[in-house]
């Protein structure tokens, strides 16, 4: 099954210059924040697969008009073809607005989750919009990651862990692909397609992390 997830900044590739046939074999779309609804809808559109989104720190708007014909998985499990994909959106909280929280926050979130969690039997892909603490987050206090996000991945040991939030234009050098334990993580900025289970790219994941 192919995959394309995507989040931060609205690819001018596709969304500009868009040509019939660009999403062709994509099998599902995941969205981890920080995109226009209507660049969502329009994807979505002209892709004709399923969409699937968590909010990030700017999406304050999609409760007003959100992305049309696609899902929101914020504190679900959805499992598509076989695949069971966990969505827990915001960041770290560093101002007033809503899909922003504190660790306890987040932690509080999660605990609502066991039930789901026990009756899934774990998750497949992880999909959020702030990484991790320590891993791909950045020192300021908007980029922090969530101490919940690895206790996460240390328990249930997905295939995938997918995030944004930390731009890979700034600076801070944040690799597209790393290994976390079991886990490979996908920074989505912009826009990144892979083959779930393809061997490749989680040999590529383990020489970028070495």
């Amino acid at each position: 099954m192919k995959i394309m997830v995507m989040s931060d900044e609205e690819s001018r590739h596709i969304w500009e210059y868009y040509q019939p046939g660009m999403f062709k074999g994509i099998d599902l779309i995941i969205s981890a924040g920080d995109l226009k609804a209507e660049y969502l809808s329009f994807v979505e559109t002209f892709s004709n697969v399923p969409l699937l989104y968590v909010h990030g720190n700017h999406d304050e708007k999609y409760d007003t008009a959100p992305p049309e014909g696609c899902e929101c998985i914020e504190d679900q499990i959805v499992v598509y073809n076989g695949i069971r994909i966990l969505g827990l959106g915001g960041s770290m909280r560093y101002r007033k607005g809503k899909h922003q929280y504190e660790e306890k926050d987040m932690q509080r979130r999660i605990r609502r989750l066991k039930l789901k969690l026990m009756r899934s039997g774990g998750f497949d892909i992880l999909v959020t919009h702030a990484p991790m603490a320590g891993f791909h987050d950045a020192p300021d206090l908007c980029h922090n990651g969530f101490k919940a996000f690895r206790e996460l991945l240390e328990q249930y040991r997905p295939k995938y862990y997918v995030h944004g939030h930390v731009h890979m234009n700034y600076g801070e050098k944040t690799p597209r692909l790393s290994l976390f334990q079991d886990t490979v993580v996908i920074n989505a900025y912009r826009t990144y397609t892979f083959e779930y289970d393809d061997p490749a790219v989680r040999k590529e994941a383990e020489r970028i992390t070495e």
